[in-house]
């Protein structure tokens, strides 16, 4: 668990191993999905739909949850029924629409609290646990893991959360890399609240491109005429929020309140990919016209591993647990009150609210935080290959350029496209990322895959 203390308690990691299905093997693909709290297992389970058949004929195809996560050892906050109230909390603004750049000092107060609870929760349920969860530390593990899989050169490929694992493996181990593929960069900038900031005008991107296909499909519900247009249809959404934080929309599978929070999530949670635009759309259709946000709640229980039955994965535990390790948080609650106002003048559907939402970074205990590194530069590791999507929801293409340069052996790649992460998405980004993992080769800094 500690690496300081190599003889004192120790953790199990889980990890799945798909073999390679030809005879001319080049060793293993270890495989990281994003989170944090994403499992690895499940990520090579879908291995036939993720990867190229070239690449699993060559690579056995690896995955493990990090610690903290999934089956290895996961970190456990509040139970499924505090989640709720936790993650369907509305800040109250003293209009009544829930406008998160306004809001009232006695909702703060209950939103710290609820906070102050959660962190409280970790430490009762997982206890010296959440000191030991940062990346830098998931990082160590993933060298082990090469070492048991006997490869002399670690073969990776991390999307999202899963290139700041890769990051600090090259920052590590940067002797130890063959090839990493870092898809969906996150930023190794900035602390939790800056990153919130950040990754909000990644969202309103994402939205944009959203409403722009809505606008020309037949079915859309964001615009009464042929003449609509992307902000039409935008103010449409702005006024299904304050509508919900006014008075919660039906909801036909629970008896929890379908309020402005939880529109927020169901939308936000569909940007992630184009896979789920006509879902939102049907969403968006049965909440503005019939009242109904039962698609809505849906996809925001998508988002945050909670199933049918109402019980959730460990994923969002270890989403702050790992979050809040790496990168501190201011703990002036008026900062992120500051925050909200700010970034609400340029992304005021869901700006303020991923402003609060890093609130719980201000609670976490500071001996949780020591490990995090403070430069990434990955100086001894050989060519890194970074891909960016230029209208990515969850990490915008900023982050992916920024990664590129922070690394000294750092190669971006563009995959001008819509979603979240590109590899497995675009057959030139497919092409080019083959090419490294299987050959080596690796594609011109600053080449561009476009539709």
């Amino acid at each position: 668990m500690d690496y300081d203390d190599p003889s004192g308690r120790r953790l199990e990691i889980a990890v799945k191993r798909l073999p390679a299905s030809g005879n001319d093997r080049i060793g293993s693909l270890v495989v990281n999905p994003g989170g944090p709290g994403g499992s690895g297992l499940d990520y090579v389970s879908a291995a036939p739909a993720a990867f190229s058949r070239q690449v699993r004929e060559r690579f056995d195809i690896v995955g493990f949850d990090p610690r903290g996560v999934g089956q290895s050892s996961p970190v456990y906050c509040m139970d499924s029924a505090e989640l709720d109230e936790f993650l369907g909390f509305q800040l109250q603004s003293a209009d009544g629409t829930g406008d998160p750049t306004a809001v009232t000092d006695a909702s703060v107060e209950e939103f710290v609290r609820l906070n102050r609870d959660f962190v409280e929760a970790c430490q009762e349920r997982s206890g010296e646990l959440i000191h030991h969860v940062g990346t830098a530390n998931v990082a160590r593990d993933l060298d082990v893991l090469r070492e048991v899989l006997g490869d002399d050169g670690l073969t990776y490929l991390g999307k999202s959360y899963g290139t700041s694992i890769g990051a600090h493996y090259a920052e590590l181990f940067g002797a130890n890399v063959r090839a990493l593929v870092l898809d969906g960069a996150v930023t190794p900038h900035g602390d939790q609240l800056e990153l919130s900031v950040e990754q909000a005008g990644g969202f309103t991107t994402a939205l944009h491109a959203f409403v722009e296909d809505c606008l020309s499909r037949p079915d859309c519900p964001l615009a009464d005429g042929d003449d609509a247009t992307v902000a039409d249809g935008v103010a449409r959404i702005a006024e299904l929020l304050e509508r919900a934080a006014a008075e919660p929309l039906d909801n036909r599978v629970d008896d929890r309140e379908v309020n402005r929070t939880r529109v927020e999530l169901g939308v936000l949670a569909a940007l992630y990919s184009e896979s789920f635009w006509p879902q939102v759309r049907a969403g968006l259709t049965e909440a503005i016209h019939d009242g109904d946000g039962t698609v809505l709640l849906q996809l925001g229980d998508m988002l945050y591993s909670r199933d049918s039955g109402g019980v959730y994965e460990n994923s969002l535990a270890a989403l702050i647990a790992v979050n809040c390790a790496d990168r501190p948080g201011p703990r002036d609650v008026a900062a992120y009150e500051e925050a909200a106002r700010t970034v609400g003048r340029t992304a005021p559907l869901f700006g303020p609210s991923l402003a609060w939402g890093a609130l719980t970074c201000a609670y976490w205990p500071e001996e949780a935080q020591e490990d995090a590194l403070s430069e990434i530069d990955g100086d001894s590791a050989p060519p890194v290959l970074v891909v960016g999507t230029t209208r990515d929801s969850a990490t915008p293409y900023e982050w992916a350029e920024e990664m590129a340069a922070a690394l000294d052996s750092g190669v971006l790649l563009t995959w001008e496209g819509d979603g979240h992460t590109a590899y497995g998405s675009d057959p030139c980004v497919d092409e080019e990322v083959d090419a490294y993992l299987l050959e080596g080769e690796v594609p011109e800094d600053g080449t561009v895959c476009a539709l």
